[in-house]
């Protein structure tokens, strides 16, 4: 049985980068990924600028804009009527950028096995046992054992189910998402646009295909993608991925020697943008953690110091998720926000919060 310092359930960006700070601060870092890299992820593919530190801390930042991408000049809320909200993104080096989830978590997870992290792709966790360290068995009859274990396996963790720690569920909407040619005279833009069934997420990423996104209830989903049919001038036979559950209650992220990071702690929209910087900030400050409790720190004080930093990464940025969650459930009532022109101002101020670079 191979010993860790740290076994990461996981291997986007959360785990990827959790797994590359571990390795860069000399722990004997696991990454155990069900998928086989590249592939592609349910989301909006939009990389805030408040990514661009994480990823300077890296060494990714150039990596990253050398992959096949779009930069994106603006944001555009459009209500049901066809009322918009247009705010304008940070530009230079601190521009929001759209690429392909199995470009950049590819790159992330090989950059965490450059730092020789040990990475096992094809791999399924399959049971665990806590005692003075983990236990770890895998579908194929692997065994591991780690000091510290991390969920970083997604909305639906394992980790967390297998730790009876995985809240119900609300599935009470769907999402689909396609890559589909570029429409013309599109634009270097992101759209959230809001129909009487739910919302739409839109961005080029790169200078032929779109990402479109769409989030409704299950009996509203297929007027959804007739909509988009048409909308869109595509096939009836046009392939989609989905996600559900798009909402259930924060997992603490912050156990005796157990920590969830990314979607495993704390479930966001997977359109608005913000999703791959929660994701890479919480993988790094979960290593920042372990490496102070390897180090001999206080482990009480060490993830006090985390939950708090947890905490702080998501005050004031979650309105997004809320508005977006209300344009499914009740899309007339979001549509009436972007209308009113007294609220348009705070739109464009959250806005830019959001997209800032704060850490």
């Amino acid at each position: 049985m191979e010993s860790f310092d740290v076994a990461i359930v996981g291997g986007g960006p959360a785990g990827s980068s959790c797994a590359a700070f571990c390795a860069l601060a000399g722990l004997r870092t696991l990454v155990l990924e069900r998928e086989k890299f590249p592939r592609e992820k349910v989301c909006g593919d939009c990389l805030n600028p408040s990514c661009w530190p994480v990823l300077e801390r890296l060494g990714l930042q150039q990596p990253v804009r050398n992959l096949p991408h779009s930069k994106l000049d603006s944001v555009e809320f459009i209500a049901i009527d066809g009322h918009k909200v247009v705010v304008d993104l940070p530009t230079g080096d601190d521009c929001e950028l759209s690429v392909k989830r199995s470009l950049f978590d590819d790159l992330l997870l090989k950059r965490a096995r450059e730092l020789d992290a040990h990475v096992r792709e094809g791999t399924t966790v399959t049971a665990l046992a806590n005692s003075e360290d983990w236990k770890i068995e895998t579908a194929i009859g692997e065994r591991f054992s780690a000091r510290t274990l991390i969920g970083a396996d997604g909305r639906n963790s394992t980790v967390a189910r297998l730790c009876n720690l995985l809240p119900r569920p609300a599935r009470e909407r769907v999402a689909l998402q396609a890559h589909i040619p570029l429409p013309r005279d599109f634009g270097r833009r992101v759209v959230l646009q809001f129909l009487p069934e739910g919302y739409s997420g839109q961005a080029p990423v790169n200078e032929t295909e779109l990402n479109l996104c769409l989030v409704g209830t299950p009996p509203t989903i297929s007027k959804l993608r007739q909509w988009a049919e048409r909308h869109f001038d595509i096939s009836a036979h046009q392939p989609w991925r989905t996600i559900t559950p798009l909402t259930r209650l924060p997992v603490p992220c912050a156990h005796e020697n157990l920590l969830f990071i990314g979607d495993s702690a704390r479930v966001v929209e997977p359109f608005t943008g913000e999703g791959i910087y929660y994701a890479l900030r919480s993988g790094e400050l979960a290593a920042d953690a372990i490496t102070k409790i390897n180090r001999r720190k206080d482990r009480l004080s060490a993830l006090r110091e985390f939950s708090r930093a947890c905490t702080e990464m998501y005050r004031g940025r979650l309105w997004i998720n809320r508005l977006a969650r209300a344009a499914v459930l009740s899309p007339r009532l979001a549509s009436f926000l972007i209308q009113a022109a007294q609220v348009q101002p705070l739109f464009r101020s959250l806005t830019r919060r959001i997209v800032m670079p704060n850490s």
